[in-house]
């Protein structure tokens, strides 16, 4: 019985990427695989979808739909005030063609940390990214790892970081934002200069084979109109000073860093954004033409995104009813090695099956996390190493932004564009997680 549970198991995951990477919609794709896991695994179907499927769904959003909501706001009011436009267009024009892929992830990142939405970042920098490009005639394929690369890896699994991925951990392990310490600190610049090195060295190398802008034949809209618009040539725009985008930004990370070491993190991220959000209104007023309207948009935006991570920890909650599920988490707990060596490698594994890194950390922290403080790791290595390993296995093809920046975004192919991402937003931060794994258990 303990056989088929594990082949269930392994089936319902490959079911879940499988129709994630088909284009399935990832609620749909999470309740049919949540079916298979229960069905192959002997749970009662009905007790598995009524009880543990909803336990975890309704659970995850009652914990982070005001994060989530505020967050998709605040990025809303930075896109529709042209905040990002502004900050991606001084990162053009200071850096220029030469360091082009510098200015991408530099662009991205910046917002990113800041805490603008992800998919807002994808949006506003990818027009930046094509002039980029198409002026230093860099290959069009590597604008999706570009923008990968800067919004996912070091961003938001990095100290201090107003990003989800940095907030959940404290909540199981009763840490502040900041966790981690100087071997934090060194962790996410170590991602950011290897990572950073070798997408610029696989561009070169690519544009020395004989690799021209030539960006994909079939395009989707958005980067269609991308491209009429370069052939065209940009229109200057009233956008708004650099220094005053930049302001709501710094406030939120000055703000959430401050206050989390007093407060609860994730309260004190919530009084961030809502900061954020206001002094973004009053500083660029003019440029926030309706209101009322962004706001909706942000909430609908918000809905979407926790709607799909509920689903996916939902079936991850059908999933950890599994026997095989108890059985690998022990294997987890057992293995030879440091106490965070297994810690890591459970939640990268969950992250990466989930394909979400909010996700995985929405699954595994409330199983692995008692475990390991009751074995006295120490809470802030903790941490820390649970969120560099969120940004390991997650972005696997089927992970949303992934699929969103490639196809939806850049109009590129997996074929195409995902062996860079692969290299950048996977094998560096996985390489990373356990050099943290090691530093922690020394030092």
């Amino acid at each position: 019985m303990a056989v088929v549970g594990m082949l269930g198991l392994m089936l319902s995951l490959v079911l879940l990427i499988y129709l994630t990477m088909k284009g399935i919609n990832i609620i749909i794709a999470a309740i049919i695989a949540s079916f298979t896991v229960a069905i192959t695994g002997g749970i009662n179907l009905e007790t598995a979808m009524l009880d543990s499927y909803m336990t975890g769904f309704t659970g995850y959003f009652a914990s982070w739909f005001l994060v989530f909501l505020l967050g998709a706001i605040f990025g809303k009011v930075m896109q529709e005030t042209k905040s990002a436009e502004s900050i991606a267009n001084w990162i053009k024009n200071t850096f220029g063609t030469k360091r082009a892929v510098f200015a991408v992830v530099a662009a991205a990142a910046i917002m990113t940390y800041g805490g603008v939405s992800l998919f807002v970042v994808g949006f506003a920098v990818y027009p930046i990214a094509v002039s980029l490009f198409r002026s230093a005639n860099l290959p069009h394929r590597f604008i999706p790892a570009a923008l990968v690369f800067g919004s996912i890896s070091f961003t938001m699994t990095s100290p201090g970081s107003p990003e989800i991925q940095n907030i959940i951990p404290t909540e199981f392990f009763g840490t502040s934002p900041t966790a981690g310490g100087f071997i934090g600190v060194l962790m996410g610049l170590a991602i950011m200069i290897v990572g950073g090195l070798w997408l610029g060295s696989l561009v070169r190398k690519a544009s020395k084979n004989g690799e021209t802008f030539s960006p994909p034949k079939v395009k989707n809209e958005i980067a269609a109109a991308v491209e009429v618009e370069e052939l065209e040539g940009l229109k200057i725009q009233d956008l708004p000073n650099i220094m005053v985008s930049i302001i709501p930004l710094a406030l939120v990370i000055i703000i959430l860093n401050i206050l989390g070491q007093f407060i609860n993190p994730t309260t004190a991220l919530l009084i961030a954004l809502v900061i954020g959000i206001t002094v973004a209104c009053i500083t660029m007023k003019r440029f926030l033409k309706e209101f009322w309207e962004t706001l909706a948009a942000g909430t609908h935006n918000s809905l979407v995104a926790i709607a799909n991570t509920c689903a996916v920890v939902g079936f991850g909650s059908v999933a950890a009813e599994v026997s095989a599920f108890n059985t690998l988490i022990e294997g987890l707990v057992n293995m030879p090695g440091p106490p965070l060596l297994g810690l890591a490698i459970g939640v990268t594994i969950i992250c990466g099956i989930t394909g979400s890194a909010s996700g995985g950390l929405g699954i595994a922290l409330p199983i692995l996390a008692p475990i390991y403080l009751a074995q006295g790791v120490d809470p802030g290595a903790a941490h820390r190493v649970s969120a560099l390993a969120s940004g390991g296995l997650d972005s696997l093809p089927h992970n949303g932004y992934v699929v969103t920046t490639v196809r939806a975004i850049c109009g590129e192919t997996h074929r195409r564009a995902y062996k860079p991402i692969l290299f950048v937003s996977i094998i560096v931060p996985t390489a990373v997680t356990l050099l943290a794994v090691l530093l922690y258990s020394i030092f």
